[in-house]
């Protein structure tokens, strides 16, 4: 119609106009909030990791504290913020430089020696005090009010209420509490080093001073093993013990943490290996380096926590299949406290290349648990490759464990070990065994393999002796194939038990190739991580000039009295190591 108005193009234009403007505006308004976000998030991480640097407090950030928490400085209730894993102290980031110049954190020596022994004053923290803990003098609960309240000593840990601090108590010797035979004081490093300036090295009157029962223990943790708590318990041994005392051994290696030892009197430390049996295999390794520097009299004893997924050797120790936070870390201690003396056999194994024209030197390695040769061997092989490559998806021992399965799974299809009797000739204390069809050989020194399963003596339905550590025999057992290994994990079926012996060699015959490019040696959980070993054994379908020769024998009885060694402790052990 002609009354009618048309709109003018440019009013279509400008509505147009302003819908990609309100468009663009939706999309790129949210990812410049988050550009900005993720910015400000960087920079504060910077911040912290700067002031974390610089600080004498061992401060770890979190998101989510685990227990109603308040600021040491601010005295506001707070959701996340820092801690120090050795005093305990807990604040918000925005008062961590107040905190630092306010409070001190451990002192893991005195800065003057002129302070006795025995006259170490208490360490009083103000709030965040453990659940449940009681007043040293009223013997009410202490920190049950909502706010910042109660005190803490970061040595002896004794709580107290505001009001029943009394400027005695403020004055009074720290006596350190219950492990105070298990710490090692700041005033002893002190006084240690004075004598080391003065070139004394007469430690034990100087420990006379701490008592009879003085047994400083060292911490020695893997964070990565099984299931990474390693971590989270070096901070809780850090609060209860001195910090000098606990060592990361992904950081500082068990030889020079172990040298912590030479400061100490003469056979009276003892070491908690916190970590899987690859991790304890390497710190007996350590102490055999301690033994050739000399320093045997300074060779302390060996308690387990099982932070590993097999744990072998812990469970024959009696320290349990593995630990899952389940007791508090202080009876951890205390069960160190309390344990007794068991002995432990250790073997040589040493692997040699036959050849007219062989330049190659033996390889030896020490044996605590088991080795073997086939299947089982090669799952922990592929593992431990697995696990060099992302280290953080093995977090858990059932997600560890079902990674075994998988790699036994493909193992009964492929079969890389088949017909390993036709391969290997065998000796027992240098007779020669006649072998099945096996595909794999385990020689055991102790009851458990395989993560807790007694492969000796398999369903128990036979009459055979049991198998120890500590009676100067290894047991040798034929497997025939993986599914067959996951039979006797299950007591389905019994091993092949080929027999008990002194030494036992396994030697690669010439006339024969291996249908793999590898044969692998698995030294299972007897080095860091619990590595498999590979020797290279020529092409598929070649034969081998270069032959290989396993060999292992006895480095010293655990009933022998010629050669006392190590101990190690377990829950009613104390293991001593020949």
């Amino acid at each position: 119609m002609e009354g009618e108005r048309r709109p003018a193009p440019y009013e279509g234009l400008f509505a147009d106009g302003h819908l990609i403007l309100w468009t663009l505006c939706s999309v790129l308004l949210p990812v410049f909030i988050t550009f900005w976000c993720s910015l400000q998030r960087s920079r504060r991480q910077l911040h912290r990791r700067d002031i974390f640097r610089k600080s004498k407090h061992g401060w770890r950030d979190t998101d989510l504290f685990s227990q109603p928490t308040y600021c040491c400085v601010c005295t506001q209730h707070i959701l996340l913020g820092a801690f120090c894993d050795c005093c305990g102290l807990r604040v918000d980031e925005g008062c961590l430089k107040k905190a630092d110049k306010r409070f001190p954190c451990k002192e893991i020596m005195l800065k003057s020696d002129g302070r006795a022994l025995d006259a170490m004053p208490h360490h009083w923290i103000r709030g965040n005090v453990p659940l449940c803990s009681s007043c040293v003098v009223c013997r009410q609960q202490c920190g049950s009010q909502p706010k910042l309240c109660d005190y803490r000593c970061i040595w002896c840990q004794k709580t107290v209420h505001d009001e029943c601090m009394k400027n005695s108590l403020k004055n009074e010797k720290c006596d350190f509490g219950e492990f105070r035979n298990l710490i090692i004081p700041p005033s002893y490093l002190t006084s240690i080093n004075q004598m080391r300036k003065d070139k004394k090295t007469d430690y034990a009157v100087l420990a006379s001073k701490l008592g009879r029962q003085w047994s400083p223990l060292i911490i020695l943790a893997n964070s990565r093993s099984g299931t990474n708590m390693g971590e989270g318990l070096l901070g809780e041994f850090r609060i209860l013990l001195n910090p000098v005392q606990v060592f990361d051994v992904t950081k500082t290696p068990p030889v020079k943490a172990l040298q912590l030892c030479t400061l100490l009197p003469c056979h009276s430390a003892r070491v908690l290996v916190c970590g899987g049996d690859g991790t304890v295999g390497w710190v007996l390794d350590a102490v055999d380096e301690m033994k050739i520097k000399g320093q045997e009299k300074y060779i302390p004893q060996v308690a387990v926590l099982p932070l590993g997924t097999g744990n072998d050797l812990s469970n024959t120790l009696g320290w349990g299949a593995g630990y899952a936070g389940e007791i508090p870390v202080a009876q951890v201690l205390r069960n160190v406290m309390e344990a007794d003396g068991i002995k432990l056999d250790r073997w040589k194994v040493q692997v040699t290349n036959k050849g007219y024209y062989n330049l190659r030197k033996p390889k030896e390695f020490t044996m605590n648990n088991y080795f073997s040769v086939g299947p089982d061997a090669l799952m922990a092989l592929n593992f431990h490759a697995h696990r060099e490559k992302a280290p953080s998806l093995f977090s858990s021992r059932i997600l560890n464990k079902a990674v075994y399965l998988f790699y036994g799974t493909k193992d009964c299809l492929v079969q890389e070990c088949k017909d390993l009797n036709k391969k290997v000739e065998l000796e027992l204390d240098g007779e020669r065994v006649e072998l099945p069809s096996l595909e794999g050989i385990i020689v055991l020194n102790i009851g458990y393999w395989g993560g807790g399963c007694r492969l000796w003596e398999g369903m128990g339905d036979e009459t055979y002796p049991l198998a120890r550590h500590d009676d100067g025999l290894l047991e040798v057992v034929g497997v025939y194939g993986s599914f067959h290994c996951a039979q006797i994990q299950v007591k389905l079926a019994n091993p092949f038990r080929i027999g008990q012996a002194h030494t036992v060699r396994e030697d690669k015959t010439s006339s024969f190739a291996f249908p793999s490019p590898r044969m692998v040696l698995d030294l299972q959980q007897d080095r860091a991580g619990g590595k498999a070993w590979v020797r290279l054994c020529g092409q598929k379908g070649e034969r081998d000039s270069s032959c290989v020769v396993f060999v292992a024998w006895s480095t010293g009885r655990a009933n022998s009295n010629t050669h006392p060694s190590l101990s190690f402790l377990s829950k009613s052990p104390f293991l001593y190591i020949f």
